[in-house]
């Protein structure tokens, strides 16, 4: 029913003659506050009216333990939803080194990381002036500045990368989110004083761990004019870098000013009926990590019920343990297991309780995606046939092993330059002072780092530490150089992927305690492996023109495909040419553009054919990883050969994906069909680029030095 204050002053059939004249939407529900949205989707056959995008933290689709039933399996609500009304698309890539932040932004954008800022990790690490390195936390807001001073979302423009609400405010939808990094405050700090100011400012620095609950985590950015933002609680939405302008929007920030607009009656409920609040008992944001299913969607049907149409919303890894726990839950440990109950149900009560509004894949895009792809390194399990169901896992003292890497190399190497990692299993490495790739402290390092060798403490036997090595040059080539230079790493070391590599307040030598090899029972799961990477995620997808074909592995995407893909369903667009192209195979002929549907198998081609030279860790990226990291254990002559070869070879697939790119977004957002002849030459320009690297890197690599090929294999 619509709330009396939309309707005050009309009578139904008057009301409804007005809408209609006007071509307006009505979002209505039993609560208070709803809106009146002009909402103009515009998804061919205009069956869409809301959407609904959901980021899991590390739900896996495939099986960590093989007798454990996957993530995924374990949510048969949420799996048999997505099969049964959509698709399950597992032959999914996530970002080079599978971390949340550059996943959640390649998501949201389409971009991969050099073009949208982010593309390491979580930690946004840059050169300071005087050759130091400076860290600071990439879950912010989107208009937040990094440690070097210049936006955190990095556009190649030298400006903020364009906000992804953006096409949807201007369309006149209302977008909310929970637990979304970009979209809401995360920090208190410059982000509260920037964004908000005032009162809440001070709040937060007179009580920082109120404000968490009251200010991050929860947002509304509001199209102009709309009754949502039409009160005390909205604050201008500021996006000074937007191009064209974003004058006159406004937004609400947290749940201290979304909470009365959305719920005037009382604080928000996750779906279990409970207050959502944090751990002190403060109602509103929990914490991300500390989200569960039921809080992060019972905010969201609250928004979608006051006439949000837009929500994005995040959900904390299940995987994660209650305080005083630091040891994460493996495949099929009890609680694991409950909490993916939990969160099943959850899904259950949240399809539900929409169906009841009447939100249904009739009217809504539901998609569903998780960031991350860890590897559990947490030991065999006990009893070994435990399946986790019948029967609980169980796991002793072992994790992943930790290494001292800069210990290590002044033991074996004798080499004590100074430098910092971010700790992981394909870290980082800043030299500090920054010098050139080129200069002996750089070179000296790199291939020290390819030599290193350790005793393995689980299995007691040698292990090559390093399987591979990128720097910066290649690093470019995979979309790890942003327009700032100060964030470039100068190497990225891909480790054995049962080790965590990090650094220690001390060098001394490695026969002296601690040991600077040794188990780490508390980490149990590791990313950046290049073959968990490249053996798939995931992404579900529901809803008016997407296909259902169920669960399938046919569909080769990657996380920057999904905004395009989004977009293109709507009708709407960014004001840039996305990475990721639309999966035409996802979708019913009927929703794809008109330029797309007059040559689908063309478009589809060239699709491919573009993200084999230009996907992080595509066909070409992974030839000229084996190249590169043949010429930084080498000689420096070779290396100077490599250095100008590899640039050739970017500069060429940078004009070359350049063609194809224009080519595809025309045809998906410009009503440009693609031309046959011209997208043919283009795909054999890429097949003879990626087979001249291909041939550079040798054919005759073993295995080992190919840590994708079992990957590879398996698909």
């Amino acid at each position: 029913m619509c709330s009396s204050r939309i309707r005050a002053g009309l009578t139904p059939l008057l009301l409804g003659a007005l809408l209609l004249a006007l071509d307006f939407i009505v979002t209505c529900s039993t609560g208070a506050g709803q809106a009146l949205a002009a909402c103009e989707l515009r998804a061919r056959g205009g069956a869409i009216k809301h959407v609904v995008q959901i980021e899991l933290d590390n739900v896996h689709l495939r099986r960590d333990n093989p007798n454990v039933p996957s993530d995924l399996e374990q949510m048969p609500h949420l799996r048999d939803f997505l099969t049964r009304d959509g698709i399950i698309a597992s032959n999914h890539q996530v970002s080079p080194l599978a971390e949340t932040e550059p996943d959640t932004l390649t998501i949201l954008t389409g971009l991969h990381g050099d073009r949208m800022g982010v593309p390491i990790g979580d930690s946004s690490a840059a050169f300071r002036s005087d050759g130091s390195v400076g860290f600071a936390s990439a879950f912010a807001y989107w208009t937040a500045s990094s440690s070097d001073g210049k936006p955190l979302m990095l556009a190649d423009t030298g400006r903020t990368v364009p906000a992804p609400w953006v096409p949807f405010t201007s369309a006149g939808c209302d977008v909310g989110a929970f637990a979304t990094t970009g979209l809401t405050l995360q920090q208190i700090g410059p982000e509260i004083v920037a964004t908000l100011g005032g009162a809440d400012a001070l709040a937060a620095v007179n009580d920082p761990r109120r404000a968490r609950a009251d200010l991050l985590g929860v947002a509304i950015h509001c199209a102009r004019g709309s009754p949502l933002c039409s009160n005390g609680h909205a604050r201008p939405d500021l996006l000074p870098d937007e191009p064209g302008g974003y004058a006159g929007f406004s937004a609400l920030f947290g749940n201290r000013h979304v909470q009365p607009v959305i719920s005037p009656d009382g604080p928000v409920r996750d779906l279990d009926g409970d207050v959502i609040d944090d751990d002190a008992g403060h109602p509103g944001f929990p914490g991300a990590a500390e989200t569960t299913a039921a809080q992060s969607l019972g905010y969201a049907a609250a928004m979608l019920e006051a006439g949000v149409p837009v929500v994005y919303v995040g959900i904390g890894d299940a995987h994660r343990p209650a305080a005083p726990r630091r040891r994460a839950f493996g495949p099929g440990e009890r609680d694991h297991v409950v909490r993916l109950a939990a969160d099943d149900a959850a899904f259950k009560a949240f399809l539900d309780r929409l169906a009841a509004s009447g939100i249904t894949t009739r009217n809504t895009l539901f998609i569903v995606v998780p960031t991350g792809n860890d590897r559990f390194v947490g030991g065999p399990p006990s009893p070994p046939a435990c399946d986790g169901v019948a029967v609980p896992c169980s796991y002793g003292p072992t994790g992943a092993i930790g290494i001292a890497v800069d210990r290590l190399l002044a033991t074996e190497r004798r080499n004590v330059t100074a430098f910092d990692v971010q700790a992981g299993n394909a870290p980082p490495l800043y030299i500090r002072g920054n010098p050139l790739p080129a200069d002996p402290l750089t070179r000296t390092l790199a291939q020290d780092v390819g030599k290193l060798g350790v005793l393995n403490p689980l299995t007691g036997k040698s292990d090559r530490l390093t399987s591979m090595v990128a720097d910066r040059a290649q690093m470019q080539l995979m979309h790890m150089v942003t327009a700032s230079p100060a964030r470039t790493p100068h190497l990225i070391m891909f480790a054995d992927p049962d080790y965590v590599i990090r650094t220690a307040a001390s060098r001394i030598d490695c026969a002296q305690p601690p040991a600077c090899v040794a188990v780490d029972p508390e980490t149990t799961w590791v990313r950046g492996d290049i073959a968990q990477i490249l053996g798939g995620s995931w992404f579900g997808m529901a809803g008016p023109g997407v296909a259902h074909r169920g669960e399938t592995a046919d569909i080769i995407s990657h996380h920057a495909d999904l905004r395009p893909t989004l977009l293109a369903l709507l009708g709407l667009g960014d004001r840039y040419v996305h990475d990721g192209t639309v999966l035409v195979d996802a979708l019913e002929a009927g929703a794809l553009p008109a330029g797309i549907a007059n040559d689908r198998e063309t478009y589809a081609a060239l699709a491919r054919a573009g993200k084999t030279i230009n996907d992080p860790l595509g066909q070409l990226a992974r030839n000229s990883l084996a190249l590169a990291t043949q010429a930084i254990k080498g000689g420096d002559a070779g290396y100077q050969r490599y250095l100008g070869t590899i640039g050739a070879i970017t500069a060429r697939r940078d004009a070359l994906i350049g063609e194809i790119n224009a080519q595809l977004d025309g045809a998906a957002f410009a009503h440009r069909p693609i031309n046959p002849s011209y997208a043919r030459a283009l795909i054999g320009r890429a097949e003879a680029l990626v087979n001249e690297v291909e041939e550079l890197a040798g054919n005759g690599l073993a295995p080992a030095d190919r840590p994708w090929k079992a990957a590879s294999d398996a698909h």
